[in-house]
């Protein structure tokens, strides 16, 4: 992958929310490690998938790169410029090339504005389509594009559907004719018939404007849809990535494994005869985030000598029809792969949050905005 074709590159990402208590002076007795050391890249054109169960830190990444939350270390290089080091006008200037897509999209549009004054507030900011006569132009065509008509432009938030609004969102994003848009689950609070029609609308403004995609989501059937390349994330880090097809054919990790098996299959006897991978547990807390391999304590091919001491690095494994494109943080990828390491039972293990440093016994319940 040459540098030229590379349009946002993520390099050790760090998002860590310190966690305070006390009454009258606040300290600092820990950190919730939200994203911890993520590394990517999202071609020019293309669609990066970013999956994980929720609460793994997908969307705080996403809203890291663009600095909607201040990154505690790492870089986000954006075209070849380096984010971290823009301020103030620099920074406002350099995001009309990158917008969100959020999640829910009634909470994101302002009741009190109609579509019109929620579409050109972005235009009006970044000084396009100054005119009357142009700008009233642009709206049109935006609202044709994402399936509005253009009655809409008069009306409020509160009177669409959540799939129209879902659309008012994208339009709203394309407004200042970005490079990149971040959605985040764009589609996981619509109906079925409804997510189909956002997601091929989606896919024909990729091809129509070039736009680049990182789609943040945890229905792997959506991501595989619509991805060209995939990673996966668990606990604040990336744990595989590869190209759409590839994963999903040859999943590497085992945390991989355990989300595709989950996923469904229309064949009654092909479901009934394919792995099923059952995780004991829940996420661990990511303010007291487990050593070494951060999946081991809910891995069913745990090896305490290795997993529990080392953390694994991205590598590419000498696997038959893998390619070098697809790379796993796994000890023993290989040996889960090939079988030679077989599932064992795993043992629900319990972590407790309040734990975050051993010199500090609270002397009360935190409250929700000392957790948070």
């Amino acid at each position: 992958m040459s540098d030229t074709d590379v349009l946002l590159s993520v390099q050790g990402l760090k998002v860590h929310f310190p966690i305070k208590r006390g009454v009258l002076l606040d300290r600092t007795v820990g950190y919730v490690y939200a994203v911890d050391g993520v590394d990517l890249a999202v071609r020019r054109g293309e669609t990066y998938g970013l999956v994980g169960e929720s609460g793994c830190g997908k969307s705080t990444l996403g809203r890291g790169i663009l600095r909607l939350v201040e990154p505690t270390g790492g870089r986000v290089v954006f075209d070849g410029t380096d984010l971290s080091t823009l301020k103030g006008e620099a920074l406002r200037t350099a995001r009309r090339r990158m917008q969100m897509v959020f999640q829910d999209p009634l909470s994101s549009l302002d009741p009190r504005q109609s579509v019109e004054s929620l579409l050109t507030e972005g235009m009006a900011a970044h000084g396009l389509h100054t005119g009357a006569g142009q700008r009233h132009a642009r709206l049109r065509s935006l609202l044709s594009s994402v399936g509005l008509p253009s009655q809409a432009l008069s009306k409020y938030p509160h009177e669409f559907s959540g799939g129209q609004r879902q659309r008012i969102g994208i339009a709203r994003a394309l407004t200042v004719e970005p490079d990149l848009l971040v959605a985040d689950e764009p589609v996981s609070a619509l109906d079925v018939s409804v997510q189909a029609q956002v997601v091929n609308l989606m896919e024909d403004l990729q091809a129509e404007l070039g736009l680049t995609y990182l789609v943040i989501a945890h229905d792997l059937a959506v991501v595989r849809h619509i991805s060209d390349r995939i990673g996966v994330m668990y606990l604040g880090g990336l744990v595989e990535r590869a190209p759409a097809g590839e994963l999903y054919a040859q999943p590497l990790h085992p945390y991989t494994r355990a989300l595709l098996s989950a996923v469904p299959v229309p064949d009654p006897v092909v479901e009934d005869r394919r792995e099923q991978i059952l995780l004991a547990g829940d996420l661990p807390s990511p303010a007291n985030p487990p050593s070494g391999c951060r999946f081991h304590t809910r891995c069913p091919w745990r090896q305490p000598a290795r997993c529990d001491t080392e953390r694994p690095a991205f590598r590419s494994v000498q696997l038959a029809g893998v390619s070098s494109e697809h790379q796993v943080a796994c000890h023993y990828a290989e040996a889960v792969h090939s079988g030679e390491l077989l599932p064992h039972a795993v043992t629900a293990q319990a972590t407790d949050p309040a734990a975050l440093d051993a010199r500090v016994v609270p002397d009360r319940p935190g409250s929700i905005d000392e957790v948070i």
